[in-house]
């Protein structure tokens, strides 16, 4: 008897971290422009928010402005936003053939007081994800962004 392997471990990136803050505020801090720009993407780069709107099917696109001068555009369409437990969404560049689009999952659980934040991004092939990873850096800028996120939890 053959059972079938539906398992996405093989084309995924996963972070996680205990954020000494309360779930309430990382969800309006990752859900909220005038926050989000404060700390979204590694260490030295910064955003520009052109839409953002956190709902099922609304957009958020947004420019990513590198350490060497380079302008990387981006674009969120969210799937699924329950407010302030999970947001499922899909990531791409402007481009509406983008072959590198990713599905993410960002789960928001409470635990006393602090919130255990899980990223998960679902690359459509294994190759991809490895790609993504070697190429760009993936799970290091992951690593640096939520960095980021927890310095500015703090100051607030």
């Amino acid at each position: 008897m053959s059972e079938k392997n539906n398992s996405t471990a093989d084309r995924e990136l996963v972070i996680t971290r205990l954020l000494n803050s309360p779930r309430e505020l990382v969800w309006k801090v990752w859900t909220e422009p005038q926050h989000i720009t404060q700390w979204w993407g590694p260490t030295g780069f910064t955003n520009t928010i052109h839409e953002m709107n956190v709902k099922p099917g609304g957009v958020w696109r947004f420019m990513m402005h590198g350490l060497n001068g380079m302008d990387f555009p981006n674009k969120i369409v969210f799937n699924e936003v329950v407010k302030p437990e999970r947001l499922v969404y899909t990531h791409s560049s402007e481009d509406e053939n983008d072959l590198n689009s990713f599905k993410t999952t960002v789960t928001f659980e409470e635990q006393n007081g602090k919130t255990h934040l899980t990223m998960t991004a679902v690359f459509a092939a294994a190759e991809e994800r490895n790609r993504v990873v070697k190429e760009f850096g993936a799970a290091e800028g992951g690593i640096q962004t939520i960095n980021k996120l927890e310095a500015y939890l703090a100051k607030m």
